[in-house]
């Protein structure tokens, strides 16, 4: 057992069940990402819950949009360290919802979030500060459910969540909070729109094989209202799973991608997913159920709105065509 897995045991042991509020007290919060699809409702969250927050913005868009939500702008991003200082020195907590989202060079962007953990970890280092860091839900486990104790020996291609545990030994309230691979709600530019724009210019909604691969997934909403609670609850070294559908069969998901656009809905054999999909190939094919029974046992928390499928049934995903990059 490695150190990471040994806390998560100690953790899971210790943790009660149902934690009380803490005392109500208004906390300025360090938000990464904070113009972002997610950071953009963690912001909204936090605020109307009375926190205050400064917003870290890279350009002059984002800075008016993190304003325009009632936060205090910090001009900066993930590769100026010393805002990263800046921001979590005058802050009583911090939560991390930033990343750079280059598939063409994954390695680098996982190099510099490893970076900026460990740059604020090293300013709230010794204050019992909380710091909530993103990660996603693992996909080393295929064909059975994740839960949020579970540890992984392999290597992960991100490394938000051993960076942000180690910390624990340093004096800092951190705590994981796991994203599934789908975060879904208007404004969404993630990998169902692109599942959408491939279906609109291959003529057909396709989906792996027999389509049987599981998506986990979770509304932007409630995923913003679980950061909030465990920037105000979660003890250090707990993982979070912000999970509302635990798992969705992607055929399911071209199905409503297909009616939606009138065309047909066909699986796409293994060997041809990769020309088919692109990058998306390997994230589609893959079955990654999570579960947050825990995080909602522990925590009080429970999704509150649609639901994936409900969500794309709205019909907003469907108003404008985007454009598919690579």
């Amino acid at each position: 057992m490695n150190e990471e897995s040994g806390l998560a045991s100690e953790v899971s042991q210790t943790l009660t069940l149902t934690l009380s509020p803490m005392e109500e007290f208004s906390m300025k919060v360090f938000v990464t990402g904070a113009s972002g699809f997610i950071g953009s409702a963690v912001v909204r969250e936090l605020i109307e819950s009375g926190h205050q927050v400064v917003g870290l913005a890279r350009s002059d868009k984002s800075a008016a949009s993190v304003a325009s939500e009632g936060a205090e702008v910090l001009r900066g991003d993930l590769d100026d360290l010393d805002s990263l200082r800046s921001g979590a020195a005058a802050s009583d907590g911090v939560i991390h919802t930033a990343f750079i989202h280059d598939f063409t060079d994954f390695a680098k962007a996982a190099e510099a979030d490893r970076c900026a953990i460990e740059t604020i970890g090293a300013v709230l280092a010794g204050s019992d500060r909380p710091f909530v860091v993103s990660a996603g839900t693992p996909g080393l486990m295929a064909g059975r459910v994740v839960t949020e104790d579970e540890t992984f020996d392999a290597p992960l291609p991100r490394f938000s969540e051993d960076a942000a545990l180690l910390l624990t030994s340093q004096g800092v309230r951190v705590s994981v909070l796991r994203l599934p691979r789908s975060v879904h709600g208007e404004g969404d530019h993630g990998f169902v729109p692109q599942l959408i724009n491939i279906a609109r210019s291959k003529g057909v909604a396709g989906y792996p094989g027999d389509g049987s691969y599981r998506w986990p997934a979770v509304h932007r909403l409630d995923a913003a209202r679980l950061f909030r609670l465990a920037l105000e609850n979660a003890p250090a070294g707990t993982r979070l799973h912000a999970v509302g559908d635990e798992g969705i069969p992607v055929r399911d998901i071209a199905g409503v991608i297909g009616r939606h656009l009138n065309l047909p809905v066909a699986s796409v054999p293994l060997s041809e997913v990769d020309a088919h999909f692109g990058f998306l190939g390997r994230i589609f094919s893959y079955d990654c159920p999570s579960s947050s029974a825990l995080t909602q046992e522990r925590f009080g928390w429970h999704p509150e709105q649609p639901g994936l499928l409900a969500d794309l049934d709205q019909g907003h995903y469907f108003k404008n065509e985007m454009v598919v990059s690579g």
